[in-house]
């Protein structure tokens, strides 16, 4: 089993993308669904995904849900639901009980957009984390580089609920810098119960001209900061093919791990991490 633990969807006849916008992301102002994908996942060895939120939209997480209920590729979903809100556990438990909801597998809020770096510290956040790792669901981390202290400070509150952080934590690639992101993800990794994701590295490198190697030192930092075993590979399709296509970050992907890593990256931590 080879599992892409990091893919989105959307219709914009159901709702509007806002963050989409301007002519570099016109290409992603379009449909995208879990057909499309499928062939494109197939044809790379995928046999499960993981779906991720796009939009903090509630009614997004039960149409997941229901995709998932629907197709065999999917294998579970990350969600969205506002984790300040009160009655955030009672919540959850109603995402379960919905259609589909036993693929529920974790929650994610674009903490990237939030203006407050420390957003994560913020006690009503706190509070829904607890909710989240008394339901048994993982909590994705969509942060800037900026982000990394607040969410190693999270991390280390909340030792019981495993943090799985989206697109390296989003390195400046194609600036060629590795620090400061290299020593605040290799914090982050020195608490155990955080987990990274191999992907979102084409479009944070220059989408029109990368090479594998120009990723290979931000790889090697995360490979080595948090070992294979916590590492799992994603491809951020559709938003990958700004730059690059299915096959081509699949494979940017497959050549950056050792033969001895891949199961690890490319199945077993997804597996164990979300529950498969």
């Amino acid at each position: 089993m080879t599992v892409d633990a990091h893919h989105h969807v959307w219709d914009l006849s159901v709702r509007d993308q806002d963050w989409i916008t301007g002519p570099e992301l016109q290409p992603l102002r379009r449909n995208f669904t879990v057909g499309d994908l499928e062939p494109e996942a197939r044809a790379a060895g995928v046999t499960r995904t993981v779906l991720v939120q796009t939009v903090t939209v509630a009614e997004e997480t039960p149409e997941f849900l229901a995709l998932a209920e629907a197709h065999d590729l999917v294998a579970g979903v990350v969600g969205w639901t506002d984790l300040t809100r009160p009655d955030i556990a009672g919540e959850l438990a109603r995402l379960r009980e919905l259609p589909g909801g036993r693929y529920l597998k974790g929650i994610r809020h674009q903490v990237q957009g939030e203006p407050d770096p420390e957003w994560l510290l913020r006690p009503d956040v706190h509070r829904g984390l607890d909710a989240i790792a008394d339901a048994g669901l993982v909590y994705d981390l969509i942060v800037q580089a900026r982000q990394l202290p607040a969410a190693v400070a999270a991390a280390t509150a909340h030792p019981g609920l495993t943090f799985v952080l989206d697109h390296l934590g989003k390195p400046p690639i194609a600036a060629g810098a590795l620090e400061p992101w290299a020593g605040a993800v290799r914090a982050l990794a020195a608490v155990p119960n955080t987990v990274c994701k191999l992907s979102g590295m084409v479009t944070e490198a220059d989408p029109a001209a990368w090479k594998v190697e120009d990723l290979r030192p931000y790889a090697e930092t995360v490979l080595d900061a948090f070992g294979p075993d916590r590492l799992m590979f994603g491809s951020d399709w559709p938003v990958c093919t700004l730059a690059g296509s299915y096959a081509e970050v699949f494979d940017a992907a497959a050549r950056l791990v050792s033969p001895a890593e891949h199961t690890a990256v490319f199945e077993t931590t997804a597996t164990r991490v979300y529950t498969l």
